[in-house]
């Protein structure tokens, strides 16, 4: 039986991770970094790196890494999530990782679970398992390109049998793309030499597919961050903003918006742990889960962060407040490795539901 509940390594990775955010990040960069885009974050991402090891949590110890599941990465994601922290953590420490581990990589693992570098899985940001096309001569919008040292390019031979690649940043032409979440830059990504194979045949489509697969069922606790964030910072705001004499808070209108919130987090909680539990486990309803967090954390987290955005009145539509963070992340969130009603499409396919 799946246990949804954390377990005191899981809630002590959760403090850790927290503080790590506490003392490293500050509160206004992520909204700064609209105005500053090449600010430099790699501080963030190398202290979270050498100080947890969060890099190489999903790498196998024999390469370096802490070799840890998917229920200690959605951890890390939830924390990350809340506090839409510029760390390519998704990108490279759970989707590119999960590609070269199935792949059987042992040469760029060690690099990268050390934190002395960062991969990008070269497809666009809305692939998710099953549904992508190998890369021909480029790709667009590929999240995390930009700071990546590594680049993974599933790709077809001359005589078009599947292959995956790594492309050193030598090798490819980076052009950056405007994104809505600017703590999540998008690029185009134009590959320029062959690079190295490290998976061929049906190997390497399988090593993309289980990469989209993880960074799905992982994404739904970073929706769990952002939903989660935007009930206890809104509950807090109602708690001290006064308005005719009396906290917000006490106002029946507001008290009951704010339970159907917390409603909404219990189910998102759900959703998101079941997802990381069955993929930790290779349960065989892994792909269900994957497809119902899908479904449901992205829409989910879009509507607490609105949520928050009015309940927080005039103030949470200032460049100074930080649910407009939130709320572009969520939304950004929305669309990427699959929207909700492809995952949707899936589900139905998944369970036998005759389509309309």
């Amino acid at each position: 039986m799946i246990d949804l509940l954390h377990s005191d390594v899981e809630e002590s990775l959760r403090s850790s991770v927290r503080s790590a955010l506490q003392r490293t990040l500050d509160d206004a960069l992520p909204a700064r970094l609209a105005d500053e885009p090449d600010a430099d974050v790699t501080g963030l991402w190398s202290a979270l790196a050498e100080q947890l090891g969060l890099a190489g949590l999903l790498v196998p110890e024999s390469l370096g890494g802490a070799g840890a599941s998917a229920r200690e990465a959605a951890v890390v994601l939830e924390e990350l999530g809340a506090a839409v922290a510029p760390v390519p953590f998704l990108t490279s420490a759970v989707v590119a990782t999960t590609a070269l581990v199935h792949a059987g990589d042992e040469v760029h693992l060690p690099a990268l679970a050390a934190g002395e570098r960062t991969a990008a899985l070269v497809l666009p940001w809305t692939a998710r398992r099953g549904a992508w096309t190998p890369v021909g001569h480029s790709a667009e919008p590929v999240a995390g390109a930009l700071g990546a040292d590594l680049f993974l390019v599933p790709t077809r031979d001359e005589g078009g049998a599947p292959s995956l690649r790594v492309c050193g940043r030598d090798e490819v032409d980076l052009t950056p793309i405007t994104s809505l979440d600017v703590t999540r830059p998008l690029a185009r990504v134009t590959v320029a030499g062959t690079g190295t194979e490290v998976a061929s045949g049906g190997r390497a489509d399988d090593a993309v597919d289980a990469a989209l697969a993880a960074g799905a069922a992982l994404l739904a606790s970073e929706q769990l961050g952002l939903t989660r964030w935007s009930l206890e910072t809104t509950v807090e705001y109602a708690k001290t903003r006064v308005q005719f004499a009396r906290p917000i808070g006490s106002f029946q209108a507001i008290k009951h918006r704010l339970a159907d919130l917390y409603l909404l987090l219990v189910t998102t909680q759900a959703a998101a742990r079941y997802a990381a539990a069955t993929l930790a486990d290779e349960d065989p309803d892994q792909y269900v889960a994957q497809a119902l967090a899908q479904s449901f954390c992205s829409d989910a987290a879009v509507h607490a962060t609105e949520e928050a955005l009015q309940l927080h009145g005039g103030i949470g539509m200032t460049w100074e407040a930080p649910v407009h963070t939130r709320l572009k992340r969520a939304k950004s969130d929305q669309i990427a490795l699959g929207t909700p009603d492809r995952h949707r499409t899936d589900l139905a396919a998944l369970v036998d539901l005759p389509a309309s």
